[in-house]
């Protein structure tokens, strides 16, 4: 009699398995939930700060952990899925995040949220490659190039919605961390029960315990795109780690500003003109749309740096709205231009490399320039990574439109 186990790891029986419609909205609204959790602490972190007197300095390493053990999972099980399948992967990773938010709700000082931030970025990294690749395999036939758009989209999608409405919730109620914790606990234990129904979209194939070494690797017809897109990919990233982990600080120590709303909003302004950046520049070939996004960004960097100097809030959030544009125009461009690159089973380890790259760029300089508060001071700090963010960018945006002329001279 054959097995109906609904072992993650076998095709669930036909009548058990999700349309396939069903199939791609759950794991799209899966990916959007990861990047929800991921952004949710934000505009907590200073109510954390508030209440367990922690420093500028630890308040940078609490963002950062997540994004350090999320590369480290990301090199040891980027391209696991490519060989066991996307659901088993995928299911682990939704179970350490409901154990995670958990963990947020108990955290009662500065060691239990890094500790819950570890556990979150374990699981994070577990999922980014498996589950970016199960969106796009999943996407109607008829639409694949819809695949790689949620792909993209999510991400920031997710960074936008999290931190508003978790900024909501400090603003309106009183226990703003068991609900926003408590209900994403709930929303990942309800992934994992429904992702058996989702049918299986990779044949197991051996080399799962080899593909376990630390690595990064490039399919071979996607590497001079990937090498290509790295000044986008640090760029946009580095913004994003920036404002994640300094937003907050700089609303109340240079525009005088410390509510909830505001906080979550800054993080969405960036975050979710981001997600809608695609359709706006949708019209353009990727190389094009990553060429103008990249001027966007350094405008809008441009317009936060003069924000600085005139304490205007108002340019402040021009300035995010700006530098939004074009990190989802540039970031959604490179995931549509790699995307057809990597063959089926090459697919996970390519949006892993991907995210390590986006994540290093993410963690690495906001963890750095926290450490550079104390000695040169928030304003000065956040001017001089402004400023290098500017040049990367212009960089990036010339890269872009090279990559562009000589296409269209074919």
């Amino acid at each position: 009699m054959p097995s109906t186990s609904l072992d993650p790891a076998r095709p669930a029986p036909a009548l058990l398995r999700l349309p396939a419609p069903l199939a791609f909205a759950l794991l799209a609204a899966v990916l959007f939930a990861f990047f929800f959790a991921a952004s949710a602490p934000s505009p907590l972190f200073l109510v954390f700060q508030h209440d367990w007197g922690f420093s500028p300095a630890l308040l940078t390493v609490a963002f950062a952990v997540y994004a350090i053990a999320l590369l480290a999972s990301l090199l040891v099980a980027g391209s696991l899925s490519d060989h066991v399948g996307r659901r088993p992967v995928v299911l682990t990773a939704l179970v350490l995040q409901a154990v995670a938010m958990g963990m947020f709700v108990l955290a009662r000082g500065i060691g239990g949220l890094i500790a819950a931030r570890i556990v979150q970025g374990v699981a994070t990294g577990i999922a980014s490659g498996a589950l970016t690749a199960a969106v796009v395999e999943a996407a109607p036939a008829a639409r694949k190039r819809l695949g790689a758009l949620i792909s993209s989209v999510s991400p920031l999608a997710g960074l936008a919605a999290g931190a508003l409405l978790t900024g909501t919730a400090v603003k309106l109620t009183a226990q703003p961390v068991l609900l926003v914790f408590g209900v994403l606990a709930a929303v990942f234990a309800a992934g994992a029960l429904l992702l058996p129904f989702v049918p299986e979209s990779v044949t197991p194939r051996a080399g799962a315990l080899a593909s376990l070494v630390p690595r990064v690797s490039i399919p071979v017809a996607a590497r001079a795109e990937f090498l290509r897109g790295l000044p986008v990919l640090g760029a946009v990233w580095a913004m994003g780690g920036l404002f994640l982990s300094l937003a907050p600080s700089l609303l109340v120590n240079v525009f005088g500003v410390n509510d909830g709303i505001v906080n979550g909003l800054s993080v969405a302004t960036l975050s979710g003109v981001g997600a809608v950046a695609p359709t706006l520049l949708g019209r353009f070939r990727p190389h094009r749309a990553a060429a103008i996004g990249m001027a966007s960004f350094a405008f809008g960097l441009g317009l936060i740096l003069l924000s600085l100097g005139t304490r205007s809030l108002a340019l402040f959030f021009a300035g995010a709205a700006f530098a939004g544009l074009g990190f989802g125009a540039s970031f959604s461009a490179l995931v549509q231009t790699l995307s057809p690159l990597a063959r089926p089973h090459e697919r996970a380890e390519l949006f892993a490399a991907l995210f390590v790259a986006s994540y290093l760029a993410f963690s690495v300089p906001a963890m750095l320039a926290g450490f550079f508060i104390a000695p040169l001071g928030l304003l000065a700090t956040v001017r001089t990574y402004a400023a290098v963010l500017i040049l990367l960018a212009i960089a990036g945006a010339w890269v872009q439109w090279t990559a562009s002329r000589k296409a269209e001279a074919r």
